[in-house]
């Protein structure tokens, strides 16, 4: 077996879930930092890069130190700061954390769906106003949710809506044949049909990863399309979102709310338009963060360094030209 040099990236050296890499072969030389100087001595012989919780700048300069790497694996799913054009050109691969922080997020739209429904703001503000006010609430089976990127995120979202007889629909840029269509979805557009899928739309999930073709996919004409009843909920990228058009569609009550866990700029800037909308339920990118969330996903990694050091494929390979 080849003794591998894994280079870490973490923003917090103190982060208990590295100690998990001791579970790596003892032979493993491992160097954790922060910094370019952290990599200095190993960079060499490095064969692999898990950027834990740093990427951007750094993994580029340290990916540029490391003549022999054979292997980049992102804690996160989001692959915007990660794919720089150095790791597209290169013949190393790129894998993620796809799929690991799923159920989660499935979860997390399931609940934003029911406190519209339900109005739970509402029944909050009367119960700390002592006030006792009956009103109508809707019934969410029967209704639609239109999800934007039809990935791993996204049947965790057709999973649970579908158990409470929603009707779904999906936009996917490679839409499967008629023959080969996911038993969760009743019919799947591919982009060129996102505001056919958008006016049909009760809730919209938006779970698309961030790439060119994505960036700003629901703006004005989007807003437009939709519902005046309708909830968008961003569980994707920030920017996939036109931020600017998604404040008009709430203070204007185009729609009726929102539910975003990404934003442009994260954390949300105080003085932040979101936080002064009474039609919005504003989670701080936290909407997949169980209390083992990072040692899932350290786990994960360690997974994959197995099958990398026995020479078997790995999972959630990333089209680094495509950008997912």
């Amino acid at each position: 077996m080849d003794i591998h040099t894994v280079l870490v990236l973490s923003a917090y050296l103190a982060d208990p879930d590295l100690k998990l890499l001791a579970q790596l072969p003892p032979e493993t030389n491992i160097a954790v930092g922060n910094s370019v100087e952290a990599f200095e001595r190993l960079a060499g012989d490095a064969t692999v890069i898990l950027s834990w919780s740093v990427a951007g700048q750094l993994l580029s300069d340290v990916f540029a130190m490391c003549p022999k790497v054979r292997w980049v694996h992102s804690r996160s799913a989001g692959l915007d700061g990660v794919l720089f054009p150095e790791l597209v050109e290169s013949p190393a691969p790129l894998t993620n954390g796809r799929g690991v922080f799923s159920q989660p997020l499935g979860e997390f739209a399931l609940g934003a769906i029911l406190y519209f429904a339900k109005d739970f703001r509402r029944m909050n503000r009367n119960q700390e106003a002592g006030r006792w006010e009956p009103f109508d609430i809707v019934e969410i089976a029967g209704q639609t949710v239109g999800i934007l990127g039809y990935g791993d995120i996204g049947r965790a979202v057709a999973a649970r809506v579908r158990a409470m007889g929603m009707r779904v629909l999906a936009v996917k840029r490679h839409a499967p044949s008629l023959s080969n269509v996911d038993p969760l979805v009743d019919q799947i557009f591919p982009p060129s049909g996102l505001a056919e899928m958008l006016a049909q739309s009760d809730y919209i999930v938006v779970a698309a990863p961030l790439t060119a073709e994505t960036r700003g996919m629901i703006g004005e004409a989007e807003f437009q399309a939709m519902k005046p009843t309708a909830v968008v909920i961003n569980l994707g990228r920030g920017p996939v979102i036109d931020e600017a058009a998604l404040v008009r569609a709430l203070t204007g009550r185009r729609i009726k709310g929102a539910a975003p866990d990404v934003f442009d700029t994260d954390p949300l800037p105080a003085g932040h338009a979101f936080y002064g909308l009474e039609n919005i339920l504003l989670s701080p990118h936290c909407a997949d963060h169980t209390p083992d969330w990072t040692e899932r996903a350290m786990r994960f990694f360690l997974a994959q360094f197995e099958r990398f050091s026995e020479g078997k494929p790995l999972e959630n390979v990333v089209n680094k030209q495509q950008g997912y």
